[in-house]
C-alpha cells in the first residue's frame, strides 16, 4: 500500500477531493491510503500561529519551520533534530520553485511506500524546510497557485493511477500521454459519424496491425501539433522517424 500524508492549514479542502474515479477505487481496494493533517496541530500557544513576516521585509507572510518539522517528525515516528533530512519517508514540498512534476517522476513516486506532502501557502515556506526536511521540492507547472492543496490533489491523482492494480488494464498507464515521451493518439467512440465528421476507417476495419500503426503515427502528428518541444528530446524508433518525415512532407 502507498500512503499519502498531507500537511496543510486547510484539511477540509480534501474532504471529498478523492471520492471519485480511479483514486476512490484505489482507496477502496486498499492500494493507497490518504490522510490530511492540520498543520496547526503542531503549533505552540493558544493562537496556533503557523506563519510570520519575512526577514528582510517584503509582502506577505511565510510559513514557519517549527510546526512543519514537528509534523513530519511525528508522522514518521522519529525525533531526530540533528539529521532531520534522514527521516524515513519521501517528503515532498509543493511550491512554484520546485522542479516540474512529470510522468517519469510520477512513476518514480509510485514506487514509494509513503509520501508526505507539505502544502505551501501565503508568500511561501521557510527555506529551511526545503533545505533540511524535504527530499523533493515539486511544482505542477509554471504558474502560481494560492497554495499547495490543488497541487497535492494533482500529484496524488497522477501517482495513484500508476500503483499496480489501480487501473482496470495493466496497459492503460503504459499507453498514456508522456509515458513514451509523446502525447497519446486520438481516440474515437460511437457514433461512427457525427455532425458530418467520420471516424477514421482504419479504426473500423478490425485490422489490429494497421490500427496499431495508425495510432503510433497519429500520436506523432498530435505531438508535433500540440507539443513540438517533446519531439526534440524524444527517442524515436526507425518507423517513427519515417512516419514523422511523412507528416512533415504532408504540410
Amino acid at each position: 500500500m502507498l500512503g499519502f500524508d498531507i500537511i496543510t492549514i486547510f484539511p477540509d479542502y480534501f474532504r471529498t477531493a478523492f471520492d471519485y474515479g480511479i483514486v476512490r477505487r484505489a482507496r477502496a481496494a486498499g492500494l493507497i491510503k490518504i490522510a490530511a493533517h492540520d498543520l496547526r496541530r503542531w503549533t505552540q500557544g493558544r493562537h496556533k500561529v503557523v506563519d510570520d513576516r519575512p526577514f528582510g521585509g517584503g509582502d506577505g507572510m511565510v510559513l514557519k519551520p517549527e510546526p512543519i518539522f514537528a509534523a513530519v517528525e511525528e508522522l514518521t515516528n522519529k525525533q531526530n533534530e540533528d539529521e532531520p533530512s534522514k527521516l524515513p519517508a519521501r517528503v515532498v514540498l509543493l511550491s512554484p520553485q520546485g522542479r516540474v512534476l512529470t510522468q517519469s517522476l510520477a512513476e518514480d513516486l509510485a514506487q514509494e511506500d509513503r509520501i508526505i506532502l507539505i502544502c505551501g501557502r501565503y508568500e511561501g515556506v521557510d527555506e529551511r524546510v526545503a533545505e533540511a526536511l524535504a527530499t523533493d521540492e515539486l511544482s505542477i507547472g509554471d504558474y502560481v497557485l494560492s497554495g499547495g492543496e490543488p497541487a497535492a490533489v494533482v500529484l496524488i491523482d497522477a501517482v495513484a493511477r500508476l500503483v499496480p492494480g489501480a487501473l482496470g488494464s495493466e496497459t492503460s498507464a503504459a499507453n498514456d500521454s508522456f509515458s513514451n515521451g509523446l502525447l497519446d493518439c486520438p481516440h474515437y467512440t460511437r457514433p461512427p459519424e457525427f455532425h458530418g465528421m467520420r471516424v477514421p476507417e482504419v479504426l473500423l476495419n478490425g485490422n489490429h496491425a494497421e490500427i496499431t500503426r495508425w495510432r503510433k503515427k497519429e500520436a506523432l502528428r498530435k505531438t508535433k501539433r500540440n507539443r513540438p518541444d517533446l519531439l526534440e528530446r524524444a527517442t524515436l524508433s526507425e518507423p517513427e522517424r519515417l512516419w514523422l518525415n511523412e507528416i512533415n512532407q504532408e504540410q
